[in-house]
């Protein structure tokens, strides 16, 4: 709703572009090459029911139970959507939203009061998505990933009643180079992974933009990307544990990794175009 007021102002505010740009011939709006800057918020929503799966015997196949030498489920005190705040599952920081910014280079063509276009972005967002395993001994286990960088290509296909304002939907390829991390407050047994992976989504919304010179235009958008990443893999090892460690009773490791591949994020942004 808060999205949806945002565009809804941003709208109204068309009603005073003639004041500020009386020159302009508005049959020539949104048609042809523009650069855009823009920032805004990214909200990373908690994924409720991920876990960490397991592969005990390192077969490729996950889904595997971490048993105790008496057979129990290791892992029988549960998982939390988020990054643990202690040893025992008694609650977790939640997925953490952030600041985003951009830029774009874009091409549009007008055919009457039509849009259609074609758009390159790419920037940077903060928001964290994590996730936690429980072990009975007690111990914690946190996955989290957040995107050094991200870039999409898309479409655009917009309406514009007579120039000075689009209104346009959006949508396709994403991509980003995904940081991964690993905590854990397990001190016996060694830890390592595969570090920062490639993902591959897509992304789609809509938004806003109106122009206030010949040249200038500001805008409003919303993005809701879906980002593939089944790739980081957590390797547990021996370290000073000894042989009826859980981790090591089937073959002398296992392997651990989030059961979702997907960082899901909502954006709301604004921009500031110069088109030539």
């Amino acid at each position: 709703m808060k999205t949806l007021s945002l565009l809804a102002a941003l709208a109204a505010s068309t009603v005073a572009v003639p004041v500020f740009a009386q020159d302009r011939d508005p049959s020539q709006d949104f048609d042809g090459p523009y650069i855009s800057i823009g920032g805004g918020g990214t909200l990373q929503g908690n994924d409720r029911g991920e876990t960490v799966v397991f592969d005990t015997d390192r077969d490729g196949t996950y889904g595997d139970q971490v048993t105790t030498v008496g057979g129990a489920n290791a892992f029988s005190t549960g998982f939390c959507n988020g990054a643990a705040t202690s040893s025992a599952n008694i609650g977790c920081r939640n997925d953490k939203d952030g600041p985003e910014y951009f830029g774009r280079l874009g091409f549009d063509k007008r055919m009457g009061n039509f849009v259609l276009g074609a758009v390159i972005e790419g920037g940077r967002s903060v928001a964290r998505d994590s996730v936690t395993a429980f072990s009975t001994t007690p111990a914690s286990y946190t996955f989290s990933r957040e995107a050094d960088y991200q870039a999409n290509a898309r479409l655009r296909a917009g309406y514009t009643p007579g120039g000075g304002a689009l209104f346009y939907v959006t949508g396709g390829g994403a991509y980003a180079r995904l940081d991964n991390r690993f905590s854990t407050s397990n001190g016996a047994n060694s830890f390592a992974d595969n570090g920062k992976t490639h993902g591959w989504g897509y992304t789609a919304g809509g938004g806003a933009e109106v122009m206030v010179t010949n040249n200038i235009a500001v805008g409003l958008e919303y993005l809701y990307t879906d980002i593939k990443d089944d790739d980081f893999v957590v390797n547990v090892g021996a370290g000073t544990a000894p042989p009826t460690n859980p981790f090591l009773l089937n073959g002398g490791g296992t392997d651990m990794k989030r059961s979702s591949e997907n960082f899901r994020t909502h954006s709301v942004r604004g921009t500031l175009s110069f088109r030539f």
